[in-house]
């Protein structure tokens, strides 16, 4: 007996080997039993490289799939995957592959890397680590894992600046899918539209596995694009998105019920969602949303339920098998309706942090209770409503952005003194980065200057939507800066 997550899979996947797995715009796309074939061709490859059990394989390719095949082929050889997003720098993947000491480097564009191995491969079956796949022939084997082996690591950006690795084993993966699978009442008749990335949680995990479970049909969508969107909604059973998503659809004139008439569910997460956005939705579409809650470390937590009410602003209840607390500073549980951090544990919470044991350790409260940082009142029958979040997170289309690792670049560049990051309203994204600098006496930066050193070390979507030159910032009397009082100052910033 083996708890490899991808046994999982194959049992369900071989069983409906002639239905269509992840299909494109056109209905074009592998079998279930297609599927298993070319994983089983990129685990061949993998082994071919001298991956083994264990081994990292750091993997920045567009989304495919090619991509999704490698990814099953890490699982069936017991490698742990170690995705990122594509918008990463140079020079944050070299950060990540430095911690990581992966056995294997899948990229779009070759470049030497610290990894022992690097392979090319896009979006098309002709590109090279694809076609060598194709040409191999295929490995039954899948290697044996216990629940507790770790199959992937997932990065976090650090409140300190530093990127966390967050360690997800095979019986997290399971514990989660298959509560979800349940709890969501996915069947092999729903078509999943796909339209989120598959570096993050949210679309790799929680959209696919869920799928794969039931062997739904997935609808495989490159990206986001409402008019894409809109249009193959009539062919779905079930979307998972951001909040980004339902606002852009709500900007198209002619969205409504008509679009939505084969829809059962639309889920949303990865950020919260605004109350308004969610009624309206419900206006236009006579459909409400499905608010829940999670985080990579435990992947979903939390979920407003499918049978039942389904309260705007809240995201529901502690999924089965999920212990919850709101708690105080100290972790002594707080009554109901009182604000306090989220504290939880069960079969989904992660094992730690790679190579963090320090950080590890301050994260976990004795009995196992991990605190995640995320501020919420519970109610007497246990539903659960974010109303804050502990440190300064800022989470900007469903991406998390933590405000140091920007101040960090942003300090570096000469005639900086000091910096401020914050998030603040927008009505596309939830939130947007502003940074608010305060220069040296002596000489002040330019903006050009501080764009361009953001641009070269940071991904896109970390980047400042305005940087503001400003004569100093607001402390407290323990010379802390209050950025409570900043997000107030320019909440309004980015209008006009």
């Amino acid at each position: 007996m083996t708890d490899n997550l991808y046994s999982l899979f194959q049992d369900r996947f071989l069983a409906a080997s002639a239905k269509p797995s992840l299909i494109d715009a056109e209905g074009q796309g592998p079998t279930y039993g297609q599927l298993d074939d070319l994983s089983a061709r990129f685990a061949a490859v993998l082994r071919s490289y001298g991956v083994e059990a264990g081994d990292r394989i750091v993997v920045q390719v567009d989304k495919s799939v090619g991509a999704m095949a490698l990814y099953l082929g890490c699982l069936r050889v017991g490698a742990i995957f170690v995705p990122l997003n594509t918008a990463y720098t140079a020079a944050e993947v070299d950060y990540f592959l430095s911690d990581s000491e992966p056995r294997l480097f899948v990229t779009r564009t070759a470049r030497p890397a610290a990894a022992d191995h690097v392979a090319v491969m896009s979006t098309t079956p002709d590109s090279p680590l694809w076609a060598e796949a194709l040409a191999a022939q295929p490995d039954p084997v899948i290697t044996p894992r216990t629940a507790s082996d770790i199959a992937a690591i997932l990065y976090t950006s650090g409140t300190t600046g530093r990127s966390k690795g967050a360690m997800l084993s095979h019986g997290n993966l399971i514990s989660n899918a298959q509560a979800l699978n349940r709890l969501w009442g996915f069947t092999p008749e729903d078509v999943l539209l796909h339209a989120l990335p598959v570096f993050h949680v949210h679309g790799l995990f929680i959209a696919l596995h869920t799928a794969f479970l039931s062997t739904a049909t997935t609808i495989f969508m490159p990206s986001f694009d409402a008019a894409q969107v809109k249009a193959l909604l009539p062919k779905a059973t079930v979307l998972m998105g951001v909040p980004t998503f339902y606002t852009r659809l709500l900007a198209l004139p002619d969205f409504g019920a008509a679009d939505c008439g084969s829809v059962r569910l639309f889920i949303s997460g990865s950020a919260p969602m605004l109350a308004e956005t969610h009624r309206q939705f419900e206006a236009r579409t006579g459909q409400i949303v499905l608010e829940r809650y999670g985080m990579t470390e435990a992947g979903i937590i939390t979920s407003n339920p499918l049978e039942g009410e389904r309260v705007a602003g809240t995201v529901g209840f502690p999924l089965p098998g999920v212990d919850l607390r709101i708690a105080d500073e100290q972790g002594t549980p707080l009554p109901h309706d009182t604000p306090g951090v989220i504290e939880i544990k069960g079969p989904n919470v992660f094992g730690g942090y790679w190579r963090m044991p320090e950080k590890t350790a301050q994260e976990f409260r004795d009995g196992g209770w991990f605190i995640t940082g995320d501020v919420a009142v519970q109610s007497p029958d246990g539903r659960v409503t974010i109303v804050g979040r502990a440190k300064d997170l800022i989470i900007s289309g469903g991406y998390n952005i933590y405000p140091k690792e920007i101040e960090s670049v942003l300090d570096a560049v000469a005639g900086v003194a000091e910096t401020a990051v914050i998030g603040v309203p927008d009505p596309d994204f939830g939130e947007s980065v502003v940074a608010l600098v305060v220069a040296e006496k002596t000489v002040a930066p330019s903006l050009a200057d501080l764009e361009a050193c953001v641009r070269e070390q940071l991904a896109r979507f970390k980047h400042p939507r305005k940087i503001i030159l400003v004569e100093d910032l607001p402390r407290n009397a323990m010379g802390k800066v209050q950025k409570n009082l900043l997000r107030d100052l320019y909440r309004d910033c980015l209008k006009g």
